[in-house]
């Protein structure tokens, strides 16, 4: 993907540099970097990944921060990519976009919707919509999870904003509602469904960013598609416990994930983005 050199988006709240009780020295190696993905994105504890018991280290007093000045500008340029594309879509339609705040931290920090750890992975938090991100995450994806690649990352990315947008035109307000009204069950299917709507916006912006400024490059898409693969629930769930329970899923299955995105991307229309709508997933 192309992307040194782009513009960069202000929507950035970098708190890396006074990370708030753990600091990035204080992680366990690898060890805390795994538990990143028991968190929102997943929906599924892979702490069995960590092959040592998942200890975590304790914090390091006065430990310094190692800061990625290539990782904040990607993120930037990523998220100002985003707003480009999404503004013009909710103009189209009359509607105005209001962008997030991006939040990168180390180790901790506190959200509206509470506290945010390495732990809970990168996710959006309706509350005060800003997206929350600890980059150390990408780390997980490329060591543990396979999924390499500048537009790997994009997409985790444009998957969060997805859920903003998601909030920004009501969908998340009403899932709650619904879900509020359901059981576990229920209640799980319905966020299968969210998270694959977000997936299949994430194609949406896949296609429309390349057509406005042309960055793709061969393999990006399969760099999302493998990714999509490797955070399905049955993958995490048969790498996990060697078993698959379809009840549980919160995020759907590989194929389902691959699926949304490649409509999304195939489309360019958040229209045919309409999971809610369709019986068969």
């Amino acid at each position: 993907m192309r992307w040194k050199g782009r513009r960069t988006s202000k929507n950035i709240d970098d708190r890396r540099h006074t990370p708030r009780g753990v600091s990035r020295a204080g992680m366990s190696g690898a060890g805390l970097i795994v538990v990143v993905v028991i968190g929102l994105l997943f929906g599924v504890d892979v702490t069995p990944f960590l092959g040592g018991g998942g200890q975590v280290a304790p914090p390091q007093a006065n430990a310094p921060v190692q800061i990625d000045d290539e990782t904040e500008e990607f993120v930037a340029v990523i998220l100002a990519d985003t707003e480009a594309i999404w503004s013009e879509i909710f103009a189209n339609s009359g509607i105005q976009y209001t962008p997030p705040v991006l939040v990168l931290f180390a180790g901790r920090t506190q959200s509206a919707c509470g506290s945010a750890a390495s732990a809970t992975g990168p996710f959006y938090c309706p509350v005060d919509q800003r997206v929350y991100l600890d980059t150390s995450f990408f780390q997980v994806m490329e060591q543990r999870l396979g999924a390499r690649g500048d537009f790997a990352k994009a997409y985790v990315i444009a998957h969060e904003v997805a859920h903003h947008v998601q909030n920004s035109l009501g969908v998340l307000e009403q899932v709650n509602r619904a879900k509020s009204r359901s059981s576990q069950a229920e209640a799980n299917a319905l966020s299968v469904r969210v998270e694959l709507q977000a997936d299949c916006y994430s194609g949406v912006w896949a296609r429309a960013v390349d057509k406005r400024f042309g960055v793709l490059e061969p393999g990006d898409i399969e760099e999302a598609l493998n990714t999509a693969a490797a955070i399905g629930d049955d993958a995490l769930q048969r790498a996990q416990r060697g078993v698959v329970v379809p009840d549980s899923f919160t995020h759907g299955t590989s194929a389902q994930r691959q699926n949304w995105f490649h409509r999304g991307y195939q489309t360019g229309d958040p229209n045919s983005c309409e999971t809610f709508a369709v019986d068969q997933l």
